[in-house]
């Protein structure tokens, strides 16, 4: 089977640097896969991406040795095992709050006696070669996003879910849920504290910890505090980003177009 190399750099201590794709196309997918991303993550939750956009978007990808994953619409099985069995190396899934939320998101990853994941990865075999299902538990990643108040309330329950690979961060989710105002690279102490305190317990609980973050500065500062999976940047706001830096410099002394989250 071929080979999860974001696993593989876990198991060094390395830290993986992960894209984001929010614009639903092929070509935009592998202009990113050729960027020097680890992985790439397509976004089904927020991203106006449905199944046969992924499906080409995978395609592409797979042109390069960048891992790919998905963040998933929610803690629906169904889409779950579509997105595998699909070629999705990792699946991200959003707003798990509880230990049962989490177990039952492990287990839509996994095949029978782990779990209750349905069998027939028709393209998944094709991209990671026809031993696919006698590894696949061993290799796809289930990553649980960490974004609300209830997650951290039961944090050290959910990191005890048998199975689970990583958790991820959601800062502007986890910011609303704090109380304030939902952005990306917080600096807000009370966020920043409750950001600390789930490296702490994944590192306790031999979890890997990652984050979605606006800026390779502040993604690298999480990773020197531990964390080894970091989002920077999407295709949607780089292409938003050069945009506006060319539309402001011909326009030099004119107001900017506001800049957008993501």
């Amino acid at each position: 089977m071929r080979e999860n190399t974001i696993r593989s750099r876990w198991a060094r201590g390395e830290a993986v640097l992960n894209g984001w794709l929010h614009l639903p196309h092929a070509f935009a997918a592998e202009v990113m896969a050729h960027q020097g991303y680890d992985s790439l993550t397509i976004d089904m939750q927020h991203g106006p991406i449905g199944f046969e956009a992924a499906l080409g978007m995978l395609q592409a990808i797979a042109t390069t040795a960048v891992m790919p994953l998905a963040r998933v619409r929610w803690n629906e099985p169904g889409t779950i095992m579509q997105m595998l069995d699909a070629g999705c190396y990792g699946i991200i899934c959003p707003m798990i709050s509880s230990p049962a939320e989490c177990a039952a998101f492990v287990a839509a990853c996994r095949y029978p006696p782990h779990g209750y994941r349905s069998t027939g990865p028709v393209r998944a075999a094709y991209y990671a070669g026809g031993d696919y299902s006698a590894h696949a538990d061993a290799t796809v990643i289930a990553m649980a996003m960490i974004e609300t108040r209830g997650a951290l309330d039961n944090l050290d329950a959910i990191l005890s879910t048998p199975g689970l690979d990583a958790v991820y961060i959601g800062p502007a989710d986890l910011a609303q849920s704090l109380g304030f105002p939902g952005h990306l690279d917080p600096t807000e102490p009370v966020v920043v504290d409750a950001i600390t305190h789930v490296i702490a317990r994944g590192r306790a609980h031999g979890v890997v910890v990652g984050m979605h973050c606006g800026s390779p500065a502040y993604a690298r500062a999480m990773v020197t505090q531990g964390m080894q999976f970091v989002t920077v940047g999407s295709d949607a706001r780089f292409l938003a980003d050069g945009a506006r830096a060319a539309t402001g410099a011909f326009r030099q002394g004119e107001a900017a177009p506001e800049r957008g989250v993501y």
